[in-house]
């Protein structure tokens, strides 16, 4: 059950109101993630704002998802999993490369170093070894690269701990939480 409120779009006024709008114009609908983002009209546009300016990073909308599914599968997010493995498939992503993501690998030895690298940041939050480093740049992602997969990380982080403290209900097709070991 949800802890925080997710707002009705149609009851919804002022800045809030318009973010919605906006949402709902590209979308179709305001998911419960960004309902629930909208009790903060700041913190709403914020989120909207960061995720456009990622739309046209140079890493690509693949990459993209796939780094938001190995965030969500390591910080254990259900509402993350399912809305981007919903989104993952509807990018074309196969289905064997999402669920790999979800456990932060995947076949594609490039991309692999990049969720491996994803792995590292979570896991040392942010104090990546030299090691990592190299091998990020070994596996051919240049500075700008590495820095757009930092702010990926970041802003799934974000999703992530709102929806695990908020319990946003998943308006998503519901997937198998991955377990941790």
């Amino acid at each position: 059950m949800a802890r925080l409120k997710a707002l009705n779009p149609e009851e919804a006024t002022g800045k809030t109101k318009e973010l919605f709008d906006v949402v709902n114009s590209k979308m179709g609908m305001v998911p419960n993630m960004m309902r629930t983002m909208g009790n903060s009209p700041a913190a709403l546009n914020a989120y909207l704002g960061f995720n456009a300016a990622l739309n046209s990073a140079s890493i690509g909308g693949r990459l993209g998802e796939l780094i938001a599914l190995t965030v969500a599968g390591e910080n254990g997010c259900n509402y993350c999993n399912s809305a981007h493995s919903y989104i993952g498939d509807k990018i074309g992503l196969d289905a064997a490369a999402i669920e790999q993501a979800r456990s932060g690998t995947s076949a594609d030895p490039k991309i692999n170093a990049a969720l491996v690298f994803v792995k590292a940041i979570l896991n040392s939050r942010g104090h990546v070894s030299d090691t990592a480093f190299e091998d990020i740049k070994a596996a051919g992602y240049n500075d700008t690269q590495i820095v757009e997969i930092v702010a990926k990380v970041s802003l799934s982080i974000y999703t992530n701990y709102l929806n695990i403290v908020a319990g946003t209900d998943i308006d998503f097709p519901k997937l198998t939480p991955i377990q941790k070991n």
